[in-house]
Formats: C-alpha cells, structure tokens, sequence
C-alpha cells in the first residue's frame, strides 16, 4: 500500500479532475503491474495495473490507493476490470466520498466475491487524496499558501526589491512544489509587479499547472508575460462582475479563461474564486501571493496547507511585509496552523504547516 500511495503522488497537479490513485498488483508475492492515474484523469491507475499484469493478475492482489470507482462515466468502472481480471483481494485505505462511488465501489466487489480489505495507511490517503475530497465535498480545491521571506516577514526591501530573498536550492523546490498542484495562483499586484511566468522550469517536467490571476479590475498587463503565453499554458483569470467588458473581452481573445467572481463590498469574495475553480475541476492550488490575497485567504480559513521559506537576513520595519492587513486584534482570532516538517533547504529553512 505504500507503494501505491507513493505511484498516486507522482500523478498530483495531472490528473484533475480526478484523483491521483496508484494501484499495484500482486500474485505469489511478486509485484507484477503497477499504475497511476494518467494525465488527464484517464486511464485510471487499476486499468494500467492491469494491463500490466495480463493473465497473472487472476488469483492477485491488488493494492489500491482509493477505493476503485464503480460508475459509468466515460470509461467503465474499475470494479468490472478488476472483477473480470479474476483478482482475488483488493487492498484499499478508505472510501471515496464521491457519491457515485461511495462504498458502492467495496460493494460490488464484495458481490462478486472478491475479498476486501479497509483502513490500511487510510491517515496518509487522507492527506494524498486532500484537495479530490475536498472538491466532492466542498466545491473548491485545496489551497496551498506558499510564502518566501526574511526573517523577520518580510517580502521585499522598501523600494521592492526582492530578487533572490531566499537562495537557488529553495527556488528549485518551489518549481517542485508547484509541479504537484494543478493550478499556481497570484493576485493582481503581484502579477503587474514582477511579470512572473508561474511556470516549472529546469526539472524536467513535460506539464505545466494552469496559471489563475486574481485581479478584481483584470488591471494585468496585455503585453506580460502571461498575456504572450496564454495560448501555450493556460491561464485563469478571476476578476470581479464589475470589470471591463472591453478589458474581458481583450484578455478573451489572447486565449485566457475568464471567471466573474462574487464581490465582498470592494473586494473580491475568495470563496467565490474557488468555487468558480472548484467547479472548473481543479483540486489544487498553489497560491504565491501577493500579501493582500494571502491575507484574504487566511482570514477566510481557506488555507489548507501553510509553507514557508525563511532566510537568514532582516530586511526591517520598512520592508515590505509578506502579508496584508488582516485585521486581528486579538491572538485568539488569528489563524492557527501545526507543524508537520521542517527541513534546510540550501541554507533557508522550509517548514510545513497544516490547519488544525
């Protein structure tokens, strides 16, 4: 079951909408095919394992991540497959709380005989499969808020200048770190102040995640570098109701996707952007700021997961802070998140935080 956990996290940020399941088939305790979910969400992992395994998959095990889906969409179930495979067990950590699969797909399998086992590694499939449960769930994908700054909290020097705060070795972990979302996301006034790409570069990776701009006025620039690239690797633009036709229309043509979000007085309502997201498909996202999003996010409760990248040098008072104002007056009504790892990255230092 490790295993397969660890094949499903190798397809995180190119499977949405679907999950990143990793199956493996076992017979005479030889492992004899493996799969995870392809890019796209199709073919699903248990119908590469056993592709695989052809004939030697009768009388098998088969480790799954999730549980196998048991619903007609556009391919048929996996539980058909596994069941017409003649395998004899399957393995899976929890139930999918989709509801076109939930239990049903256990059930099925039951049915024709075939013996199920629950509950094995289910606390690590719960983080795995995160942001898929929270779409089915909740309607949004899960946020991750990543934040690079000094010591002290800061983002930039006062005349903004903030290339590099933090060194080479934690800029090629962010590239990283975005490859396992399916969307990087950026407000408004980071996007017009440092005309970023919000791609993954120098790894290797064929894909690249979908690039979401949260700009209220769309006020982005049409000759950035993500207006010259939007019709190479997608990008998402949610803005308010009231923006610009006209602006709508020209961001149109270049080739972004537009998503009129819901208003909160002056500013955009970000659940309102996630839901629209959410509904999109994505399940998730890496958000990079700027402060006055983050902010939003936090004080929303919409943070999933907390990362940050510390470095060893103070920027002071006058520096521009990491985040926005988040109007707390009292301890109790700031944001609480717990540790989960800590690490040195190349003399910065990367910690993980999750809600509690």
């Amino acid at each position: 079951m490790s295993l397969a956990l660890s094949l499903g996290r190798r397809g995180l940020g190119r499977c949405w909408p679907n999950p990143a399941v990793g199956c493996v088939i076992v017979n005479n305790g030889r492992i004899i095919g493996r799969g995870v979910t392809a890019k796209g969400g199709r073919p699903h992992a248990e119908v590469i394992a056993l592709s695989q395994a052809g004939g030697m998959a009768r009388g098998g095990v088969a480790y799954v991540s999730l549980e196998p889906c048991a619903h007609h969409g556009q391919t048929p179930p996996c539980t058909d497959a596994l069941i017409k495979a003649g395998v004899s067990r399957v393995v899976a950590p929890l139930t999918d709380d989709d509801p076109r699969v939930s239990g049903k797909g256990f059930a099925q399998l039951r049915a024709a005989g075939v013996q199920v086992t629950t509950g094995v590694l289910a606390d690590q499939a719960v983080l795995a499969h995160k942001g898929f449960f929270l779409k089915v769930t909740q309607g949004r994908p899960m946020v991750t808020l990543k934040l690079a700054t000094s010591f002290d909290g800061r983002i930039a020097t006062a005349n903004g200048e903030s290339q590099w705060i933090t060194g080479p070795k934690a800029r090629r972990w962010v590239h990283a770190m975005r490859g396992t979302h399916d969307a990087v996301m950026v407000g408004g006034g980071t996007a017009r102040a440092d005309n970023p790409s919000l791609t993954v570069r120098d790894l290797g990776v064929q894909h690249q995640p979908v690039r979401v701009v949260v700009s209220r006025k769309l006020d982005i620039p049409t000759h950035s570098i993500l207006a010259e690239t939007a019709r190479d690797i997608p990008i998402w633009i949610c803005h308010g109701t009231d923006a610009d036709p006209d602006v709508c229309r020209k961001w149109a043509d270049l080739g972004a996707r537009l998503f009129p979000c819901d208003l909160i007085g002056r500013q955009l309502d970000v659940a309102s952007v996630l839901q629209n997201l959410g509904n999109a498909g994505l399940t998730r996202v890496f958000c990079e700021g700027g402060g006055a999003l983050a902010a939003s996010l936090l004080n929303a409760g919409l943070v999933d997961e907390l990362v940050g990248f510390t470095a060893g040098l103070a920027l002071g008072a006058e520096g521009r802070p990491g985040l926005g104002a988040m109007g707390i007056d009292a301890l109790n009504d700031a944001p609480r998140f717990h540790l989960i790892d800590t690490q040195n990255i190349g003399g910065d230092v990367m910690h993980r935080w999750g809600r509690i």
